[in-house]
């Protein structure tokens, strides 16, 4: 637990760097927001593609998640020279999106199997690592510089902890799925993993343009970090309780997340100077997030006999997919009607989630 744990901790402290800081660096280098739009649309492309290639041609292994490891980390390091050309930064971003989409699903596949209902226990140091994270660069961010280099340093504890995870084999060996060779089909649960998708649209237009959007309302870049910091902690509180609250129905503890969401998305966009309706809405993250994510990667956990394809479809569908296609229509419509529209696509989720399982 204490490994994966620490890599938690340190991938989404990562994360955060990447959603929190990132798109103001590229704001403040002189990107438009179509851009911005663009270059975050094509890790999730990359999250949704990787998972069809690996079905046809290749087993998600120890040894491929090593690969993807050390892609991972050059990937980070070229943001230095890459990182005022558009286009050579798409590239980069393309290469890293395809080594980015292996770590996760093998991960919690393996957090899945060893932990159980505990999974929420140790993923909580992840949104613990996207916090600290946030807090610090909020007040040492002077130049995009810096936080690149913090960047850079997260990346090499991200490396470090995802080879300690691969080489203990004896604790971390998945075990063998005799079910690998029948067809995996997404058509027979189609509606769900349609719900999926739409909630992760709706949730690009948060993450692509949340800080810019309070920004362009007047509230400052530390208080957007605290925004941020105290969506983390009810995260936190959420995964910590989960063990007592995912014995209640799946079904409809998903579909109140999205109902959640619904509401966090439309209070936005009705009061988008508030800072009190923002921290509301922030407090909102332990439904519409903690608890959907493990809700969700449970429920197809029990419903698929092939575990580790099933969270490379859930990852590849919702973050990839639907975070591609979140992040190309933020950046489109980005406005006054931002999370109106991004609301109403939440809305279309709840109405494509199943009652009872197909």
């Amino acid at each position: 637990m204490l490994l994966l744990s620490s890599f938690f901790f340190f991938y989404f402290s990562g994360v955060g760097i990447y959603i929190i800081f990132l798109p103001k660096i590229l704001n403040s280098i002189g990107y438009a927001p179509v851009q911005i739009g663009i270059l975050f649309s094509v890790v999730p492309l990359m999250r949704f593609l990787t998972p069809f290639l690996f079905l046809k041609f290749f087993k998600l292994s120890k040894k491929v998640f090593r690969y993807s490891l050390f892609i991972s980390l050059l990937g980070v390091v070229a943001l230095f020279w890459t990182i005022n050309d558009f286009y050579i930064l798409l590239l980069n971003i393309a290469v890293f999106g395809i080594a980015n989409a292996l770590t996760m699903p093998y991960v919690d596949t393996i957090a899945l199997e060893k932990l159980k209902k505990n999974y929420g226990k140790s993923r909580l140091w992840g949104s613990l690592g996207f916090m600290i994270t946030g807090l610090l660069l909020a007040h040492y961010f002077d130049g995009y510089m810096i936080g690149l280099y913090f960047y850079l340093g997260i990346g090499i504890f991200v490396f470090l902890s995802g080879i300690l995870i691969s080489l203990n084999s004896k604790e971390y060996n998945l075990s063998n799925d005799k079910s690998s060779n029948k067809t995996f089909s997404l058509i027979k649960n189609w509606h769900f993993w349609l719900s999926i998708f739409l909630l992760q649209v709706s949730f690009g237009f948060f993450y692509n343009f949340f800080t810019i959007y309070e920004n362009d309302h007047g509230i400052s870049l530390k208080i957007v970090s605290y925004l941020w910091s105290i969506s983390i902690v009810c995260e936190v509180i959420m995964f910590a309780l989960q063990d007592k609250i995912l014995h209640f129905n799946i079904l409809k503890l998903i579909k109140f997340s999205i109902i959640v969401t619904i509401l966090r998305w439309f209070l936005l966009y009705l009061f988008p100077s508030s800072l009190f309706i923002a921290f509301v809405t922030q407090s909102f993250h332990a439904v519409s997030f903690a608890l959907f994510h493990t809700a969700t990667i449970t429920y197809l956990y029990r419903l698929y006999s092939q575990k580790k394809l099933s969270m490379q479809f859930y990852h590849g569908i919702s973050y990839g997919l639907g975070g591609f296609v979140g992040s190309l229509l933020s950046g489109y419509f980005y406005g006054e009607y931002l999370f109106l529209i991004a609301s109403f696509i939440a809305f279309l989720a709840l109405l494509f989630t199943p009652n009872s399982p197909v």
